[in-house]
């Protein structure tokens, strides 16, 4: 690993937060699930080509903006085998601690809701209007639950 992503996964355990960008700058980010990425992917696009990116969990979701943003540079403290799969065949290096079979939600006690949502979706262009519908209707999807 390069010794900027390795002061990417530093800054990433030592703020707490839950992602880190660098691309020209560091930006770190603290909500969970998908929202910081989804907003930077549809409002600042360019920001993320080519970036190093160093986040706590990566599931099928996040990894297809990831493709979509372009980075080029991953790692994960926990990572999805989906979005494994997905990162390394679009040719982003990525590295990771541990690998799961599927992301689980907040509670530990079933799958995370977009990680479902996203299940069987294969490519990045089928898996983001999933991730788009979610975050529009987000307050509504967690309503029924």
């Amino acid at each position: 690993m390069e010794k900027s992503m390795n002061e990417l996964i530093e800054k990433l355990h030592e703020t707490g937060c839950s992602c880190v960008i660098s691309n020209k700058e560091v930006r770190t980010y603290t909500h969970r699930g998908v929202d910081d990425l989804y907003k930077l992917l549809t409002q600042e696009p360019t920001f993320l080509a080519g970036a190093e990116v160093a986040d706590r969990v990566i599931g099928k979701a996040v990894a297809a903006m990831l493709v979509k943003g372009g980075v080029k540079n991953v790692y994960a403290d926990l990572i999805s085998l989906s979005a494994l799969t997905l990162l390394r065949d679009a040719g982003i290096a990525t590295d990771y601690d541990q690998l799961v079979t599927y992301i689980k939600n907040t509670k530990h006690t079933d799958w995370c809701p977009v990680e479902a949502l996203c299940y069987n979706e294969q490519t990045v262009d089928e898996i983001l209007p999933v991730v788009q519908q979610f975050v529009e209707n987000k307050e509504q999807f967690f309503k029924r639950q």
